[in-house]
């Protein structure tokens, strides 16, 4: 069965009866999205890479668990995010953020590649700088386009307090932001 016909659902099922070798399509599905998870959590390349192998891992060894309640990749999200969690946790105070930017090729000349570079950068900074908690909401809510209900569910924390997570983070942006030329670019 090719790869694109087939859903995270079939390939699980797969995995679950002893096909191991469908888990590689979770893992070329998954793999960036849960990537970018690690780099929100630890802000570099090598922790995040680690972080990405961990999960597809612990994905691996717990695939049994999973009962199609909610779609694959909200199972995969909260695991890892619980993974990122406590391995956060476990890392020594001095380990701190670094700046990192999502290098997308998007057609754009040199002079606007560099420039939303730039804007991405001070947002991304911004972003970094809020209180972990609205961090987490505002990820989930903005970059992966997770409903609030299921943000909910992988962090624990009530749909109401998402909502006014976000809409706190986004205020506190704002105002960062004002009288920056990312305050026009990006409108909040």
């Amino acid at each position: 069965m090719n790869k694109d016909n087939l859903s995270d659902e079939q390939a699980v099922r797969k995995v679950q009866k002893g096909r191991s070798e469908y888990f590689r399509f979770i893992v070329e599905r998954y793999s960036s999205r849960i990537f970018s998870i690690g780099m929100r959590f630890f802000f570099n390349s090598e922790d995040s890479a680690d972080f990405t192998q961990e999960v597809f891992l612990k994905a691996f060894d717990k695939i049994e668990s999973y009962r199609e309640i909610a779609p694959f990749r909200f199972w995969l999200v909260k695991l890892a995010y619980n993974l990122g969690i406590n391995m956060k946790k476990s890392l020594p105070a001095e380990h701190s953020p670094a700046e990192f930017v999502d290098a997308v090729y998007t057609g754009e000349s040199p002079d606007e590649t560099h420039m939303n570079n730039e804007l991405r950068e001070v947002l991304l900074s911004e972003i970094n700088k809020l209180p972990e908690r609205y961090r987490i909401c505002l990820d989930f809510y903005f970059f992966f386009g997770l409903k609030y209900s299921e943000i909910s569910e992988i962090t624990g924390f009530p749909v109401n307090t998402i909502k006014s997570d976000v809409f706190r983070a986004k205020n506190i942006l704002r105002d960062r932001l004002r009288g920056t030329l990312a305050e026009e670019c990006y409108e909040m």
